[in-house]
């Protein structure tokens, strides 16, 4: 028989879109909580879960000019510029360099959650989402597309073959509409959200100490 064990899991569900740089923020952030929570409860064993919320569900599934998105969304370049300035700060203290420059398409995220949902059925989808996340914010590839999610399949270690069967196909489309809206009928109206053991819920690309805190808060019953 095995040591006996006083470890504990805690189940992190993170709701995201791959196209919302506030959730490669919120990643990051995460991943700053986490290492907090080691050094506070090295008992803990974190287990994530990536769920989708498509920002933008109604997209064709070529998806549209980024420019043309983003004035009819935020009315003018200056204000696009505002805005791009005020993420790119915080991301430049998290260690993400955004290139926003280089995006030039604003993509449907479909094909993308099918691909997490896919990759998470196989061991784990951590690689996948990071990498979704670079391929668009930093080098401006279109997520969208599907040359470039077989590129982040293989890039974390998948094969590439059979991602590519799945993107052909029609696998999960409809599990990933159905938990889209499932989420936004709870409530979730904005990502990133973060669930923690299915108790405490956290909104937004909060500071790492605040997911600490709801980390801890939903592990109150079973704490010395």
């Amino acid at each position: 028989m095995g040591a006996p064990t006083d470890e504990r899991k805690l189940t992190i569900d993170v709701i995201s879109d791959v196209v919302c740089p506030w959730c490669f923020v919120g990643r990051r952030r995460l991943g700053a909580a986490l290492a907090l929570l080691a050094q506070r409860r090295p008992d803990i064993v974190p287990v994530v879960s990536w769920h989708p919320f498509q920002l933008n569900p109604d997209l064709p599934r070529e998806g549209i000019d980024r420019r043309a998105y983003l004035e009819a969304k935020f009315g003018s370049a200056e204000r696009i510029e505002l805005v791009r300035a005020r993420i790119s700060a915080i991301g430049d203290a998290v260690g993400i360099e955004f290139a926003f420059d280089r995006i030039t398409m604003q993509p449907n995220t479909l094909d993308a959650h099918r691909l997490i949902s896919w990759a998470q059925a196989r061991g784990g989808a951590e690689d996948v989402v990071e990498r979704l996340f670079r391929a668009y914010f930093l080098e401006g590839r279109n997520v969208g597309e599907r040359a470039t999610l077989i590129d982040v399949a293989g890039g974390a270690g998948f094969d590439r073959d059979e991602a590519s069967a799945m993107l052909a196909s029609e696998h999960g489309g409809e599990e990933v509409a159905t938990m889209d809206r499932r989420v936004r009928e709870l409530g979730v109206n904005g990502v990133p959200f973060f669930i923690f053991d299915g108790k405490v819920a956290v909104e937004g690309a909060q500071e790492p100490e605040i997911l600490l805190d709801a980390m801890l808060q939903s592990l109150e019953d079973v704490r010395a």
